[in-house]
């Protein structure tokens, strides 16, 4: 049964598995910038990256507010706990197999 939840999770797989988007979060995450300033970054239009933006709101990434005519954008990491939760699984079995590894190296 897929709950609410995971419908969430997986927005928010969905959402950084295109690199653009990874690109924008990690200039957000050094600093707030303007959908201009953000646009400057990148050599797609606008209204490309205007919709990059638009998903990364839609799943809580990204924050916007409006200072005078200019849209302020600003990164809202909390909906990665849910990537950095499904990694820490990982991270357990990736740490089990370095020392079964070790194990057998020492034996030989």
């Amino acid at each position: 049964m897929v709950t609410l939840e995971h419908k969430r999770h997986a927005a928010i797989f969905r959402a950084i598995a295109d690199p653009t988007r990874r690109d924008i979060l990690g200039l957000l995450r050094r600093r707030r910038c303007s959908v201009n300033e953000i646009a400057s970054n990148f050599r797609t239009s606008r209204p490309a990256i205007s919709k990059h933006l638009r998903q990364l709101r839609a799943v809580g990434l990204v924050v916007t507010r409006r200072e005078g005519t200019a849209r302020i954008c600003q990164l809202n990491a909390e909906p990665l706990r849910a990537v950095g939760n499904w990694l820490r699984d990982y991270e357990l079995l990736w740490g089990e197999s370095l020392r079964s590894l070790k194990r057998f190296v020492e034996e030989e």
